[in-house]
C-alpha cells in the first residue's frame, strides 16, 4: 500500500471503530430504553397483547427488510465509493435516486402490508399489522438520510436520531396502549380485544418514533445544504453518471443487500409461522396459547439477547463505507487490518455478554420481565439463546465485510443455505418431539452458527483473510468463563444474605444482580489486560478509550 493511500485513511488508525462505538453506544442505549419500557408495557397489555404485537411486528420487519431496512448500508457503500474518488456531483445524484427508489418501493410495500395482512397473520394480529403499514414508507426515507451521513463516516446524526426515535416510541407506546385498552374496556370489550387494542398502541409508538427521527435527520440535512452545494460546485469530475445508469447500479447493489438482510432475518418470521401452524393444526394447541408462547420468546428472551448484538450491528454500519472506500482504492492490506480490529472489538464484548447472559439468565429476566407466569420459560429460552450473541455478532460483521468488498451475493447464498438447514431441523423437531418452543430456540442457534461458519469461509476465500484466534477468541473466552463463575457465586451469595432481612424477592434479585454484574465486569477487565488479549492502542480506539487506559494504568495493569 502506497504512502498516498495510507494518508487517505486519515490520522487515526481505527477511527471507524470510534464511529462504530458511538453508534453502538446509541444502539445499546436504545435497546436499554426498549427494555425499560417493554416491562411496564407488557404489564399493561399482558402476555396476550405482547403476543399479538410480536406476531405482527415480525411480519412488519420482514416487509421492512424487503423494502427499506437495508437502504442505509447499501446507500452508504455506493456513496462512500464516490466520495472516496471525490465525485460529489455523482454522489448527490445517487442520493436523489435513492429517495425516489424508497418512495416507490416503500409506498408499494405499505399497501401490500395493509391489504394482505390476513395472509401473513391470524386473528387479532391482523388489525395490529395494518397499523404498522405507514411506518414502512417513513422508514425508507429515514434510511436514505442515515445512509447519506454514514457514507461520510459520521455516525453522530444517526446515533442521536435513534435515541430520539426510541424515546418517543417508548412514550407513545405506553400512553397509547393504556389509553386504547381503557377505551376498549369502557365499551365492554372482552380481554382478547382489549389486548389487541394494547398491541395497536404499541404499533403506533413504533410509527411515531420513526416519524420524529425522520424530521430530525431531514433538518440536519437542510443545515448542511450550503456545504453540499459548495462541494458540488467545486467538483471537477468530467464524467457525470446518468440517472438511468445510477438506477441500474443501485439495483445491482441494493437488491443483494436487501435479499441478504431479508433472508438473514427471515428466520424469525419463518420460525414463527412454522411454529404457530404446526402447533395449532398438528399438535392441537389453541391459537392464543401458541401466540403467547412465541411472544414470550420473541418479546422477552430474544429482546434481551439482542442488546449486545447492537455492537456488531453498529460495527457493520461503520465498516461497510470504510471497507468499500479502502477496497475501491486497492488498499487490501489496510482493509484486512480494519476487519481484524472490528472483529476483535466485537468479540471482546460479545463473548462476556454471552457468558453473562447464560449464567445470569433468570436474574436478568426477573429484573426486566418479572411476570411470574412466564418467568421460568423465558429464563430457559434466554439461557439457550445466549450463544447467539457471539454467533450473530460475528456473522453480522462478516456479512458487512463481504458486502463491503463487493461480494454482495455471497451473504445471500449463505443465508439461504443456513435457513434451509435450520428449517430442515425445526420441522421434524416440532412434529416428532414435544420440545415446542425450545425447538424454535435450537433452530435459531443453529442458523446463527451456520451463518457464522459460512461467512468466515468465504471471507477467507475472497479477501485471503485469516482470523487471529488466540487473542480474539480464546483469551476473552477464558476471561469470560472466570467472570461467569464469579458472577454466579456473587449473585447466589448476596441473595442468600439479603433474604435474611429483605422480604421483596424482586429487590433482592435486583441488588444481587447489580453486584454480580459489577464485580464480574471488573474481573473481566482485569483478565483481558493481564492475559494480553488487548493492548493499550486497542483500548484507545474505543469511545472514551483514554478513560479505560487511565484506569488500567492506575491499577498497574498496563
Amino acid at each position: 500500500m502506497s504512502d498516498k493511500k495510507r494518508s487517505r485513511d486519515g490520522g487515526k488508525k481505527n477511527g471507524f471503530i470510534m464511529q462504530a462505538g458511538i453508534l453502538a453506544a446509541a444502539s445499546i442505549l436504545c435497546r436499554v430504553i426498549g427494555l425499560l419500557y417493554k416491562s411496564p408495557l407488557t404489564g399493561i397489555i399482558g402476555d396476550e397483547g405482547n403476543g399479538y404485537y410480536n406476531t405482527a411486528y415480525n411480519i412488519y420487519t420482514i416487509i421492512l427488510l424487503v423494502s427499506s431496512y437495508s437502504i442505509p448500508s447499501a446507500i452508504a457503500k455506493v456513496l462512500a465509493q464516490r466520495l472516496a474518488l471525490k465525485e460529489y456531483r455523482n454522489a448527490q445524484r445517487i442520493f436523489k435516486c435513492a429517495l425516489v427508489y424508497v418512495m416507490v418501493v416503500g409506498g408499494a410495500a405499505s399497501l401490500v402490508l395493509f391489504l394482505w395482512a390476513p395472509v401473513f397473520v391470524m386473528g387479532n394480529s391482523v388489525t395490529v399489522l395494518r397499523f404498522f403499514a405507514p411506518t414502512i414508507f417513513l422508514y425508507g426515507l429515514l434510511g436514505v438520510l442515515r445512509g447519506y451521513f454514514q457514507a461520510h463516516q459520521t455516525m453522530l446524526q444517526t446515533s442521536f436520531s435513534q435515541i430520539l426515535e426510541q424515546i418517543l416510541n417508548a412514550a407513545v407506546s405506553m400512553g397509547a396502549a393504556y389509553g386504547l385498552m381503557g377505551m376498549a374496556a369502557a365499551q365492554g370489550a372482552d380481554s382478547s380485544t382489549q389486548a389487541m387494542y394494547g398491541a395497536i398502541g404499541s404499533a403506533l409508538g413504533t410509527g411515531s418514533g420513526v416519524l420524529i427521527a425522520l424530521v430530525f435527520m431531514f433538518a440536519i440535512y437542510l443545515l448542511n445544504r450550503k456545504m453540499i452545494k459548495r462541494r458540488i460546485d467545486n467538483d471537477r469530475t468530467k464524467a457525470t453518471a446518468s440517472y438511468r445508469d445510477i438506477f441500474r447500479m443501485m439495483m445491482s447493489v441494493v437488491t443483494p443487500f436487501i435479499l441478504s438482510t431479508c433472508i438473514y432475518n427471515l428466520t424469525t418470521s419463518l420460525n414463527q409461522t412454522v411454529y404457530a401452524r404446526m402447533m395449532v393444526y398438528l399438535k392441537g394447541m389453541d391459537e392464543v396459547t401458541a401466540t403467547v408462547t412465541y411472544g414470550i420468546m420473541a418479546g422477552k428472551a430474544v429482546t434481551i439477547a439482542n442488546i449486545p448484538i447492537a455492537l456488531a450491528s453498529a460495527m457493520s454500519s461503520a465498516i461497510v463505507p470504510t471497507i468499500a472506500s479502502a477496497y475501491a482504492q486497492g488498499a487490501v492490506k489496510q482493509t484486512k487490518k480494519k476487519v481484524a480490529s472490528a472483529i476483535k472489538v466485537t468479540m471482546l464484548i460479545s463473548i462476556p455478554a454471552a457468558v453473562g447472559t447464560g449464567v445470569l439468565a433468570r436474574p436478568v429476566m426477573m429484573a426486566l420481565f418479572p411476570q411470574q407466569g412466564s418467568l421460568e420459560l423465558a429464563s430457559r429460552l434466554l439461557m439457550g439463546l445466549a450463544a447467539t450473541v457471539v454467533f450473530y455478532g460475528l456473522s453480522t460483521l462478516t456479512n458487512a465485510v463481504l458486502q463491503g468488498i463487493g461480494r454482495v451475493n455471497t451473504p445471500v447464498i449463505n443465508a439461504v443455505i443456513a435457513l434451509a438447514a435450520q428449517t430442515a431441523v425445526l420441522v421434524p423437531l416440532l412434529y416428532y418431539t414435544d420440545f415446542g418452543i425450545y425447538a424454535v430456540m435450537a433452530a435459531t442457534v443453529l442458523y446463527s452458527l451456520l451463518m457464522c461458519i459460512l461467512n468466515n469461509v468465504f471471507m477467507r476465500k475472497y479477501l485471503k483473510y485469516k482470523q487471529e484466534v488466540d487473542k480474539t477468541f480464546m483469551r476473552p473466552l477464558l476471561s469470560a468463563a472466570l467472570m461467569g463463575a464469579l458472577a454466579y457465586g456473587v449473585y447466589e451469595g448476596v441473595s442468600y444474605l439479603l433474604e435474611m432481612f429483605m422480604r421483596s424477592a424482586y429487590f433482592v434479585n435486583l441488588i444481587s444482580l447489580a453486584a454480580a454484574v459489577a464485580l464480574g465486569a471488573c474481573l473481566y477487565f482485569v483478565l483481558v489486560i493481564k492475559l494480553k488479549a488487548v493492548k493499550e492502542e486497542d483500548l484507545k480506539a474505543l469511545p472514551k478509550g483514554h478513560v479505560f487506559v487511565k484506569i488500567a494504568k492506575k491499577l498497574r495493569l498496563l
